[in-house]
């Protein structure tokens, strides 16, 4: 593993004071997303990434301390983090509580810190602190481990559900069963949706069923494909590859069809996805691993041998 990669235990003077309405975390699960590889590895713009670097932003843990004005979490309340970690608060999305799409929303890891200036490092490390109006609680009824990857995989694709009005009887499809795609069969189940899940491979079946899907369908046939061809209500693409057809506007006007990217969701809508997972008793699929392991499961999840999500066991650092 490259040794620009470090534990945040190393960088301790890198981790801001605690603030009046801070909370400080002492995290006992962090999921492991496919941008983490992408990062430590410089995969994305050619003028290089600020290291050393901490990934992680699939945060769950116990509240440990907290700032004088945090008035919604108590020492030991179970709690996590996803990809940001505060917001300017003022501009149009910031108010209609979409602060993902905050032109200076501050990143769990990455980022510069708003408040002094200092670098983010991710939840690859044994704390962190956070402002209270980024961490969100973790309902009693999941799983610390299991909930991991929630405040990522979960989010990413519950909000495109909802806002494109997923509900009982409307027909979404899913394209990939990795992390995304598997959290998408089971939102959309719980939300009442006939599912159907696309895949190249036939070795996918069993695990779409079991994970909620009422179709399967080898998106190589053509004759499934032309079968499907406009059943759909929505579908939710989790593949981040070119894809063999090519966007052709003609169809989404004629027939009145939307075409539409999706970033996480804000803070609001994410804790409404745990309320939500809670609820349901839905988790993400997840192999639990030490802090040792993290090189062979890098490598593992790039040649995706993985079902379907890694989530590190923050004790074991």
């Amino acid at each position: 593993m490259p040794t620009k990669v470090k534990c945040l235990a190393s960088l301790e003077a890198g981790k801001r004071d605690l603030g009046l309405d801070d909370i400080e975390i002492k995290i006992l699960y962090c999921g492991i997303c496919h941008s983490d590889i992408h990062h430590v590895r410089n995969n994305w713009g050619p003028d290089g990434y600020a290291y050393p670097v901490v990934p992680g932003h699939e945060i769950v843990g116990k509240v440990f301390r907290v700032g004088t004005e945090v008035s919604k979490f108590k020492v030991g309340d179970s709690v996590g983090v996803g990809c940001m970690v505060d917001s300017c608060q003022t501009c149009a999305t910031c108010k209609n509580d979409r602060e993902q799409y905050c032109d200076s929303a501050t990143f769990t890891y990455g980022s510069v810190d708003r408040r002094d200036g200092s670098r983010t490092y991710g939840g690859y490390t044994e704390t962190i602190v956070v402002t209270e109006k980024f961490v969100l609680s973790i309902p009693e009824s999941l799983d610390l481990a299991g909930a991991a990857p929630l405040l990522c995989a979960g989010i990413t694709t519950y909000s495109p559900l909802r806002r494109w009005g997923a509900h009982p009887g409307s027909k979404v499809g899913v394209v990939g069963l990795g992390g995304l795609g598997h959290m998408a069969l089971k939102l959309a189940k719980a939300m009442g949706a006939d599912v159907t899940l696309f895949s190249r491979s036939h070795g996918k079946a069993e695990d779409a069923k079991r994970l909620g899907a009422d179709q399967f369908l080898i998106s190589l046939d053509p004759e499934q494909m032309e079968t499907a061809a406009g059943q759909f209500d929505l579908i939710i693409d989790t593949v981040p590859y070119k894809h063999d057809p090519t966007v052709n506007s003609a169809p989404l006007v004629l027939r009145s069809q939307n075409l539409a990217g999706s970033l996480i969701g804000g803070i609001k809508e994410t804790q409404e996805m745990l309320e939500f997972c809670g609820q349901h008793k839905i988790m993400s699929d997840i192999e639990v691993i030490d802090a040792r392991d993290l090189h062979s499961a890098y490598e593992r999840l790039v040649k995706g041998d993985v079902m379907q999500r890694f989530v590190i066991d923050i004790t074991t650092l």
